[in-house]
């Protein structure tokens, strides 16, 4: 994980709410400083959760971008790249702490009347929620914030999910009201933004919760509760175009995955990009090379692209560019570039196959080409080579030739680095073309989930589930 420190104008906006201190009482602390104030500023507190949310998905990320295989460790057997059970406590830490906040923001905001506040904050507790169902299933949460209960019970992993669907159903009504006794500060031009991903939109915000809602109903694909009808619903009240992504910009010093770019430069080997990513881009699997890899990864010594087969380690010795990295300039790994939370081309993808499944394959068709089209155009891909690789037989294949393969296969492409293709992967059965098994692989099958940390966990919280199998499924993927 990456260590960052804080950016000049983030640094002016957290001092002059926050002073030194964070303030909240966090799930995971066992002492109290009673030196320290308990209620921080509410602008300074929602500054520090919606930074948080966002570095949260690369956080995630950092870990699933090995499951699906946009990344590849550089060393032979890395407990992530053949599957052994690692004990992600920081990830764990990280989501909790920020939980906690976001629940003290949402308490704060209560309180004050701050209607607006509530709704964001229920939006942010929802997505951070998702992470820690997706990743372990059932958590703490009914009993986990407040302070008053060290070792929270476990709330059942369906019942965290439909309690993220309710908190966004709230989230909604909240920023549709007029009664909000204040209202989030917008920034003017170059000044401090209070809401680092929204700038203090309650219709931006509504947007990204239907957003987010499409993306937990589609993710029930393997159950009798999807519902195409209800995704439909959703996606409707959804992002129009990439103009309404959510994302941050704020960082400190640089973007996490530039970081991770620095870092390997500096042969802190880091950010090693899997074979199987590379074939899917250079057209070595589905025959039709995508202009979007020069956006995304390194040349290596020879003047093309390769992988690292995961599992295997590296090839060369590390230092002469034998293989390719996450590119110290690209798209998404650029000192600037975006860190994005959901955005407009993954709902594309989850209305391309949801008109597919509910057999409706024009919609499915026409989802499915504006995703490709949208992600190329955000990434700055050139008109011509977009409309080389949109019209290759292999990609226009036909409304009546579309198939969930092709769904999948372009989801994956255009959402590089984003935790939610670990829950495609899962939904899918890992069954995209050419896709392997690690080699020196610990399991017989393909990973399905974590255990439970136990550091900050386990070893604290006696009511922790005792999980060792890492392809037990979750619920929702069975």
């Amino acid at each position: 994980m990456t260590t960052m420190k804080t950016s000049y104008k983030f640094l002016i906006l957290l001092v002059a709410f926050f002073g030194v201190t964070t303030g909240c009482k966090k799930y995971l602390d066992v002492n109290t400083n009673p030196n320290s104030p308990t209620a921080p500023p509410i602008n300074g507190l929602l500054t520090k959760v919606t930074h948080a949310t966002a570095m949260n998905v690369f956080r995630v990320a950092n870990i699933t971008s090995y499951y699906v295989q946009y990344l590849a460790s550089p060393n032979p057997s890395s407990p992530t790249d053949v599957y052994e059970p690692i004990d992600a406590s920081s990830t764990w830490s990280n989501l909790y702490d920020n939980m906690t906040d976001i629940y003290d923001l949402e308490k704060m905001a209560r309180e004050q009347g701050a209607v607006q506040y509530q709704g964001v904050a229920k939006i942010l507790m929802a997505l951070e929620l998702q992470h820690v169902h997706n990743l372990w299933g059932a958590a703490p949460y009914s009993q986990a914030f407040g302070g008053q209960i060290l070792t929270p019970a476990y709330d059942d992993a369906q019942t965290i999910f439909q309690r993220s669907i309710t908190l966004l159903d709230e989230a909604i009504v909240h920023l549709q009201a007029t009664t909000s006794t204040r209202l989030i500060p917008v920034a003017v031009g170059t000044a401090p933004k209070v809401d680092l991903i929204h700038n203090g939109s309650s219709a931006a915000w509504i947007r990204t919760a239907y957003a987010v809602k499409a993306r937990l109903l589609n993710q029930l694909s393997k159950t009798p509760q999807y519902n195409t009808t209800n995704i439909f619903a959703a996606l409707n009240n959804a992002y129009t175009s990439t103009a309404n992504d959510a994302f941050i910009t704020a960082f400190a010093i640089r973007n996490p995955w530039n970081q991770v770019a620095v870092n390997n430069a500096a042969l802190v080997l880091d950010g090693w990009l899997s074979e199987h990513y590379v074939k899917s881009m250079t057209g070595a699997l589905y025959g039709v090379p995508d202009p979007r890899l020069p956006l995304t990864a390194s040349l290596t010594r020879f003047n093309d692209y390769r992988g690292t087969r995961n599992g295997q380690g590296r090839v060369g010795s590390g230092t002469n560019k034998d293989e390719s990295y996450i590119s110290l300039t690209g798209f998404y790994s650029g000192s600037g570039s975006p860190l994005f939370i959901i955005t407009y081309e993954e709902m594309k993808f989850i209305e391309a196959e949801a008109a597919l499944r509910s057999n409706d394959r024009t919609r499915a068709y026409n989802a499915y080409l504006e995703g490709i089209r949208a992600n190329m155009n955000k990434m700055g891909v050139a008109a011509v080579d977009r409309d080389a690789y949109v019209n290759h037989a292999n990609v226009s294949v036909g409304a009546n030739n579309l198939s969930l393969e092709l769904i999948f296969r372009e989801k994956y492409k255009a959402l590089f680095l984003m935790p939610v293709t670990w829950e495609d992967a899962r939904r899918y059965n890992y069954a995209y073309q050419g896709f392997m098994l690690p080699a020196n692989v610990v399991t017989s099958t393909f990973i399905r989930r974590l255990v439970y940390p136990t550091a900050v966990e386990a070893s604290r919280n006696p009511n922790t589930p005792v999980v060792t199998d890492v392809t037990q499924r979750l619920w929702w993927d069975q």
